[in-house]
Order: structure tokens, then sequence, then C-alpha cells
């Protein structure tokens, strides 16, 4: 279910102004798309997020965090206002897929929240759809 660098070398990546930056060590949830409407209207459409044990995240430069829900905040850099972060408050720290450097050797794997999802698009790349987040693929210890 996890893959990673493949040569223990950290993944790198950051914000589009660069007050943000930071490194991933460890291994990497293969990316999952949300459709729910927070991360639809944070975004402007749907996000795409992997996610690794918050001891292996290394930030540098200020991240502001907005509490979404009574059990999510989101990361963000404060001064260009890209979204780097959603943290569930478990033991792993979900991490934008578009803010991390290339290559990442991730692949996309399902999507979730589908039930959600704006009516302006369809879903077609063939990946499994659950309609929320609850009954999709087994959560990682």
């Amino acid at each position: 279910m996890f893959s990673d660098d493949g040569d223990g070398l950290p993944l790198m990546g950051g914000c589009l102004c660069n007050e943000v930056s930071f490194r991933v060590r460890g291994p990497l949830r293969p990316v999952v798309a949300c459709h729910c409407q927070q991360c639809r209207r944070m975004s402007g459409h749907f996000t795409a997020a992997t996610a690794a044990s918050k001891d292996g995240v290394e930030i540098e430069g200020e991240v502001r965090w907005y509490q979404s829900s009574e059990g999510a905040r989101r990361g963000f850099c404060p001064e260009c206002g890209s979204t780097l972060f959603w943290d569930g408050g478990g033991d792993m720290l979900s991490i934008f897929a578009g803010s991390l450097d290339k290559p990442t050797g991730l692949t996309t794997a399902w999507h979730i929240h589908c039930a959600d999802k704006g009516d302006y698009y369809e879903i077609g790349d063939g990946l499994k759809q659950y309609p929320g987040a609850d009954d999709g693929p087994p959560k990682p210890e």
C-alpha cells in the first residue's frame, strides 16, 4: 500500500513563493483524490494528497493552520496561500501531492467523497471511487 522514493533520500516540497519548504523521509501512501466540498472550496477543484508519518516530515518556515472541521486542520503558506497539508489528528500527515518536487514515484490509487464531487466534471480514470471516506479502503495503522 505504501511506496517511497526507493533510495532512502527524502522527498522535498514547498509552497509557490518558497517561504515554506519541507522534506519527507519514510514511506508515503499512494495519492488519494478527494472530492469533498471542503477540498473543492479550498482548492477550486478536487485535491490529490499522499500521506506520511508526522515523525518523517520536517518543515521549514511558517505554516498557518486553519481548523476546517472539528477533527481536522489544513496547513498553508501565510504568504502565498499554497495549500500544503491536511492533519486529521492521527500519526499521519496528508501532503498535497502538487506541493512535492518531482520525481515523486507516486501514483493515484483511488477517489474519496465522490458523492460530493462537483457537477461540472466526471471521474473517468478507471480508479476505484468511494462515496465517502469511511467506506473506502482500510486506513494504515
